[in-house]
């Protein structure tokens, strides 16, 4: 049902992937209308409890926005600045989706991640990469600036590891990125698939409920003062807590037994 992505499920994990590899996996606004119809397929499905989102080939985990269509996303002649063409825009719907996916979302790099690939990557909860894989913003090297995708790295890495890849536009590798906070772990390229799936069958055994109210909380609290983050996890916990999946988690835990989560 798609023309620029993959989709399909497998013992829980839904896999989403980026499949225009003679682009680049470059991002289209027909790749982010699908992508987007993608994550609310999986966030929908009880049959789904981890996303793992990809691109097709070993070239390129994505490119970033398609070039060519920069131009004609412009050719309206509306205002850069109005913030209705804005919030109808696919970049602007794409990177403020992730936090309401209510699952957990790994990237998985088998190729490189430049540009608005590298935001996209770094939107991701946990970020999986190759060790030859190399990842940047070379926006400036052609008079731009990595404005979209700022506000998601700029959660994940120190100002002053921001300012050098944004500055300088240089590529750096798998093993940097995890070192300033863009990847979470860098396998051998020949193990990554087998590591990805690992975590993903991890991940899908935990309570859905747990997860994503964990998750949901995670997002919510971001920008808020200390007291007033406490109180709203206070109220979540006493919510969660309260659970059949919470009360089969510690049944399961003193019954020295594998839980069994029913989501609710």
């Amino acid at each position: 049902m798609y023309e620029t992505i993959l989709y399909e499920v497998a013992e829980r994990v839904a896999r989403i992937t980026l499949n225009r590899p003679e682009a680049r996996n470059a991002l289209s606004d027909r790749m982010i209308d699908e992508l987007l119809d993608a994550f609310a397929r999986a966030r929908d499905d009880d049959g789904v409890r981890v996303i793992v989102l990809t691109g097709a080939g070993d070239q390129a985990f994505c490119a970033g926005a398609d070039l060519g269509g920069l131009g004609e996303a412009q050719a309206d002649g509306r205002p850069v600045a109005d913030p209705d063409a804005i919030r109808r825009s696919a970049p602007y719907r794409l990177f403020t989706a992730f936090p309401a996916l209510g699952k957990p979302i790994i990237a998985r790099l088998a190729g490189h991640a430049v540009a608005g690939g590298l935001g996209l990557a770094a939107s991701c909860d946990l970020v999986v990469a190759a060790d030859d894989v190399t990842l940047g913003t070379p926006e400036v090297n052609v008079g731009l600036w990595p404005m979209m995708i700022m506000a998601i790295v700029n959660r994940n890495v120190p100002p002053k590891h921001a300012f050098k890849l944004y500055y300088t536009g240089q590529r750096i590798s798998a093993a940097e990125g995890r070192e300033i906070g863009l990847v979470t772990e860098v396998v051998p390229r020949a193990g990554l698939d087998a590591r990805v799936d690992e975590l993903a069958t991890a991940i899908a055994a935990k309570s859905p409920l747990g997860l994503r109210k964990g998750r949901d909380a995670f997002f919510a609290i971001e920008g808020r003062p200390l007291d007033e983050q406490v109180e709203y996890l206070l109220g979540e916990l006493v919510a969660l807590a309260a659970s059949e999946d919470a009360k089969e988690g510690v049944a399961a835990f003193l019954e020295k037994r594998i839980p069994d989560f029913k989501d609710r």
